[in-house]
């Protein structure tokens, strides 16, 4: 496979890069860390502009309201977006990675409809609730009970790690239809409002001191049926569908800006005498290997998925497994060099080593990640 880019590739990126030159100097200073409401204005002018622009939902077919974009012009507009330091999705992040995506692939027309369009403008922010606090890792053993009544369902129990459930409009929900089936053959995939009544929203304050994650507790909360995507039970396969853009490209802007990190760390480290350890130097050296090998990763991914010859999902289960652990030992490195400064919660390499250590859990623990590596990658049997 060819991972060099084409000349409509580069000529793709040449737009871009004018566009993106000439824009983000005129955005408005980013909102507060801590001021929710704010941020969502923010990254909701940000998805408008994207918008406005073409380049919204760039990925997605012409028929969902995208461009019809290939992976690698995907793969080019997350790496030019990065380096111009735009805004990242934010707020937006599981409409536009998740959600959108799942009904774009598995939604009716109506619901393409109804629901595509204000994800793709930045008029409706989406949340996820998947986790649950007795289900650990373990996304089939979720409890949440979905109960047939008429023309709803009526939902019952609770969600973890809702990611911007204060200030979404909707949710996609995973529930518990037929408790008799299988664990994997019992689930079905809702859109739920969340200004339905019997909601109720719990923030959680994360160990850098965030709040984009939240407790949600459902308390016979009435989803209509029409709002079910995919047929009854057959949310785990739907699930899949979503999991396989989470890791997909989602995390191709971070290695870019990990990569810029190293830079300014190496920089640091020349500034205050710490390079001279010859131990530092060496795990500069690694890790900037690392990240150029993860980059090409993503791109063999991404060129796989393009000539329709990839599993979807396992390629990402890969990159996920490494690049969670690349992260850490980047911003340990960087409090290496910061010594009794990396203390200092105020510093942002502060805040991204804490936030980092979420990242072997989130999008798939990594003990997960293991076990789809070894058994559709490698071959090997499953553990009794």
């Amino acid at each position: 496979m060819d991972l060099a880019y084409t000349e409509e590739e580069e000529a793709f990126r040449a737009e871009l890069r004018a566009w993106l030159t000439a824009t983000v100097p005129t955005l408005a200073p980013r909102p507060d860390p801590a001021d929710w409401p704010g941020r969502r204005a923010y990254d909701s002018t940000w998805q408008r502009m994207l918008y406005d622009a073409g380049y919204a939902g760039l990925h997605w077919p012409a028929e969902a309201g995208g461009r019809g974009a290939t992976p690698t012009q995907h793969l080019i507009f997350l790496e030019e977006t990065e380096r111009a330091k735009a805004p990242y999705v934010g707020a937006h992040f599981v409409g536009l990675l998740h959600a959108g995506p799942t009904i774009a692939a598995e939604g009716t027309p109506q619901q393409r409809r109804r629901w595509l369009p204000p994800i793709l403008r930045g008029d409706e922010v989406w949340c996820q609730g998947f986790s649950e606090p007795e289900a650990g890792s373990d996304l089939a053993a979720l409890r949440t009970r979905a109960v047939r009544d008429g023309d709803s369902y009526v939902v019952t129990g609770s969600k973890i790690w809702t990611s911007h459930a204060e200030v979404a409009d909707w949710c996609e929900l995973l529930v518990r239809t037929d408790p008799e089936a299988p664990r994997h053959q019992g689930i079905t995939w809702l859109a739920m409002p969340m200004n339905a009544d019997g909601i109720k929203v719990r923030p959680l304050r994360t160990l850098a001191g965030s709040r984009e994650f939240a407790e949600v507790f459902l308390d016979e909360v009435r989803v209509p049926v029409a709002n079910r995507v995919g047929e009854e039970n057959d949310g785990w396969r739907v699930t899949m569908v979503t999991l396989s853009f989470e890791r997909g490209t989602a995390f191709a802007g971070e290695v870019i800006a990990c990569q810029r990190t190293l830079r300014e760390v190496a920089a640091m480290a020349r500034r205050n005498g710490s390079w001279d350890d010859q131990t530092l130097r060496r795990r500069v050296g690694r890790l900037a290997a690392e990240f150029s090998v993860l980059w090409r990763l993503i791109q063999w991914n991404v060129s796989a998925a393009q000539d329709g010859t990839g599993v979807p999902g396992v390629g990402g289960s890969v990159f996920k497994l490494r690049y969670s652990q690349a992260r850490q030992e980047l911003y340990d490195t960087a409090a290496a060099v910061l010594g009794v400064e990396a203390l200092d919660t105020s510093r942002e390499w502060t805040v991204d080593r804490l936030s980092s250590l979420s990242y072997t859990i989130a999008a798939g623990t990594s003990q997960i990640q293991k076990n789809i590596v070894a058994e559709r990658i490698l071959g090997l049997p499953k553990g009794p």
